[in-house]
């Protein structure tokens, strides 16, 4: 049989990502503000659209009548039902959105492109980004990205740390000198200086990071109401100080930042907003809301609409816009029902954590939450991804409640790895003059009916940063000589 070219009709089925579920996925990655951000360019492109309190207040000052114009004149031709329900589904023709995209080009698409997080609009590093991305490199336990996380909301405009560590430990159910650890970690930040809590810790800081501060030193930051006052003369026998230092000892104050976060952008790109609020009520029920006041709200301007609908030429122009409008505040009402559904749903699974606090934080993946909600595990990815809770505990990002399930004794699966760490880093933390081996902190932790390898263990201590035993052996050894 010979082998040739011909022309044959065949009918298959493929799986293509349309122009709709692009632009749902998209919108579930944003937080608050990014979601903001891509409103406000759609509003500059789409005169259908304006915001929900601007259209109401001209809508009560306006006695223009919508008589002529009926919905049916220009109905868009889009299947919601299928936005966010279906994964695939066929493309409609002339459609196309100037916001689906959000600032990236008409090219094919795969979810590494979909990283908005890049794209802020402010150039230069935040406050908030910078001290963001020190957590991230510096701690390895999420307990102290927690904490860390919590103090650096009590920063004020200058750097200094405004909070109270008692307070803050009641708080997040942790010990204080835990919270004080982390305290002192965070001061050895970029800039140097910031997470003091008083002038004189500012600068003995920065002194100390530039070699500076000996002493001599020391007790004139011990005396700075006399170098404010201006009583020179007093403070350089204090300090016992030729005039030669003296002098310089002046200069190297001078060269100093007293507010270190000063020059740094403070907008609101610079600070974590939650997406979410966790109260609890008088009967004890957690309560999940949405941030309404960053939550954007837009709406179809009608009057914009009749004032043109008699014109011909402009009517295939409303068309498309309203198109783009009506998908647009679809995808946001969907979006806010997805967010709330799936943080709902952690609260229910981690309500011991809220109440007891880290160490009853339960094991959870992305698969239980999809199962609870009928959504798929990427659409909880995506939705948990850079969004925030704030909760009676401190402002957590989503992610930070899912961890693994951990082996017990007795058979019960409810201890997560994440709890784990936190039993690891006590048990070395209190360990004092009897240095724990991997081994003995398998044996401490079984009798707590959890059950761990000791290879895991190493793991897990060499993920948060601890020394072994032998090394923390000799630490001790350094301190006592």
């Amino acid at each position: 049989m010979a082998i040739t070219p011909r022309i044959e009709i065949k009918q298959s089925q493929s799986l293509l990502m349309t122009q709709q579920l692009r632009q749902a996925i998209n919108l579930l990655q944003l937080n608050n503000l990014e979601l903001s951000e891509l409103i406000t360019q759609e509003l500059e492109n789409n005169p259908i659209l304006e915001r929900e309190d601007d259209l109401l207040e001209s809508s009560s000052s306006t006695n223009e009548t919508t008589e002529n114009y009926t919905e049916e004149d220009f109905a868009p031709d889009i299947d919601y039902n299928n936005a966010f329900n279906d994964d695939y589904g066929s493309d409609r023709e002339g459609y196309e959105p100037s916001w689906l995209d959000h600032n990236s080009s008409n090219t094919s698409y795969t979810d590494d492109e979909f990283d908005y997080i890049s794209q802020k609009a402010s150039s230069s590093e935040s406050a908030y980004e910078l001290i963001n991305r020190q957590i991230a490199n510096r701690f390895n336990s999420n307990q102290e990205k927690l904490i860390a996380s919590h103090l650096s909301t009590f920063l004020d405009g200058g750097g200094y740390f405004t909070g109270n560590l008692t307070t803050i430990s009641q708080q997040l159910k942790i010990d204080t000198n835990k919270i004080q650890q982390v305290l002192h970690t965070l001061q050895t930040f970029e800039p140097s200086g910031i997470f003091a809590q008083t002038l004189k810790e500012c600068l003995s800081i920065q002194l100390a990071d530039a070699n500076h501060l000996d002493p001599m030193m020391q007790k004139l930051l011990d005396n700075l109401e006399l170098l404010a006052s201006g009583d020179i003369k007093k403070l350089k026998k204090i300090c016992q100080a030729s005039d030669e230092d003296f002098s310089s000892m002046l200069s190297d104050i001078k060269s100093l930042n007293p507010k270190p976060l000063a020059k740094y952008n403070h907008d609101n790109n610079s600070y974590i907003i939650p997406d979410v609020f966790v109260r609890r009520n008088k009967y004890g029920e957690y309560i999940v809301e949405l941030n309404q006041d960053t939550l954007p709200r837009v709406l179809i301007n009608h009057n914009y609409i009749s004032l043109f609908s008699q014109n011909k030429n402009a009517k295939k122009y409303l068309r498309e816009k309203i198109n783009n409008a009506n998908f647009l505040i679809k995808s946001l009402h969907q979006r806010a029902t997805t967010i709330l559904k799936i943080s709902e749903e952690i609260v229910k699974h981690q309500r011991d954590f809220f109440e007891y606090g880290i160490t009853q934080l339960r094991p959870m993946l992305l698969r239980d939450i999809a199962e609870a909600v009928e959504m798929h595990e990427s659409t909880i990815s995506r939705v948990t991804n850079h969004k925030y809770m704030h909760t009676p505990i401190g402002l957590l990002e989503l992610k930070y409640f899912f961890s693994s399930a951990a082996g017990m004794y007795n058979g019960d699966n409810q201890t997560s790895t994440t709890s784990i760490k936190h039993k690891i880093k006590q048990l070395i933390d209190n360990e004092g003059d009897k240095i724990l081996s991997d081994d003995a902190l398998v044996e401490c932790l079984a009798a707590q009916s959890i059950k761990i390898a000791r290879r895991t263990i190493a793991k897990y201590r060499d993920e948060m940063g601890i020394p072994t035993s032998a090394q923390r052996k000799r630490e001790k050894r350094k301190i006592k000589l």
